[in-house]
């Protein structure tokens, strides 16, 4: 099922407790969505989806329009997360690398959330939870804007849960940064922060050479220094996972990283698939050739890249510990 913004809270203490992370993945299609999904229920184990502007903005959402394509993004996920197949699968929808000029408006149409409605019921669904990019902000202005989506959360009566970050490809955060940031807002709006993103020497996109300056040790460090800020366990984003190697990702667990994100190690699958799949079927493309037409409808090639995509998103929710998690978690109503 879709989680509200109490029960993904809820669900990240949970994580930090028991040393465990949730996969964030960032889906690029409503195809990728539905495998995500399914990868999870294979597994037993949470999941979040999130989006970031260039989906919202991409030809498969909103060709464009970002408002269009958070409707249909959202819309997309609370069907398939509260339908009788993943009804099971605890799944989180959450905005990442949200900027520019239209951060505040699609954040906030994002807390305000969409209509469902059914033969049975009406129900708002509402974005799990939230993050904004802060790579082109201010100290400041980043303070700023979260604060803003928190009273923008009060105006609506209901509850918001935030991931706040801090240059997370701009080496490791400081401790001056992390009490600047982690506690102006938790001073004005406390309890509102589930996930703290501190840089951790990772970097986003794909390396050859791996990630030497991160460690687990700063892991540690942040998630003690988020603790006496916040009087509360906060469990931490780790950004740029798909460089890491697997003991890598391993520590970052154990020392208190609840939400891993995945983004260019998962298109790189899917594209490859992708184009394993055309060049594997190169006669059937052929208008005179009798499985043309069953080979280019979109469901020949979306099946084919989700028998080799969907194993490899199950492998990474069993190396962050997630497997069999869903079943053992206690989330309030």
């Amino acid at each position: 099922m879709l989680l509200n913004a109490i029960q993904a809270r809820a669900l990240f203490t949970q994580a930090l407790e028991d040393r465990f992370a949730i996969l964030a993945v960032n889906a690029d299609s409503p195809a990728a969505v539905y495998d995500c999904l399914e990868a999870a229920r294979q597994c037993s184990a949470p999941i979040i989806i999130e989006t970031s502007l260039w989906q919202l903005q991409g030809r498969s959402f909103g060709a464009g329009d970002a408002l269009l394509g958070l409707l249909r993004y959202l819309s997309d996920v609370a069907a398939l997360a509260n339908s009788e197949r993943f009804r099971a699968v605890p799944v989180i929808f959450h905005t990442d690398h949200i900027k520019g000029a239209q951060t505040l408006t699609i954040l906030k149409a994002a807390l305000a959330g969409v209509l469902l409605e059914s033969s049975e019921s009406e129900l708002v669904f509402r974005a799990s939870t939230i993050s904004l990019d802060s790579s082109e902000l201010t100290e400041e202005q980043n303070i700023e804007t979260i604060c803003e989506l928190c009273h923008h959360a009060e105006s609506l009566k209901t509850e918001v849960t935030l991931e706040m970050e801090a240059g997370v490809d701009d080496g490791l955060t400081s401790e001056e940064i992390t009490r600047k940031l982690l506690g102006t807002v938790e001073k004005r709006y406390p309890g509102k922060i589930g996930l703290w993103a501190p840089g951790l020497g990772t970097q986003h996109g794909l390396s050859d050479k791996g990630y030497p300056a991160f460690s687990a040790a700063a892991v540690a460090k942040q998630r003690e220094l988020a603790r006496e800020i916040a009087g509360r366990g906060i469990g931490l984003a780790l950004h740029g996972s798909s460089g890491l190697d697997q003991e890598s990702l391993h520590a970052a667990v154990r020392e208190g990283v609840v939400k891993v994100n995945w983004s260019s190690e998962s298109l790189l699958i899917r594209s490859q698939a992708a184009a394993e799949f055309f060049n594997s079927h190169q006669p059937q493309l052929d208008k005179k050739h009798p499985d043309w037409k069953k080979t280019v409808m979109d469901n020949g090639v979306q099946s084919f890249v989700a028998e080799r995509y969907v194993p490899r998103v199950a492998e990474r929710i069993k190396i962050l510990g997630g497997e069999g998690k869903a079943s053992r978690l206690s989330l309030p109503v």
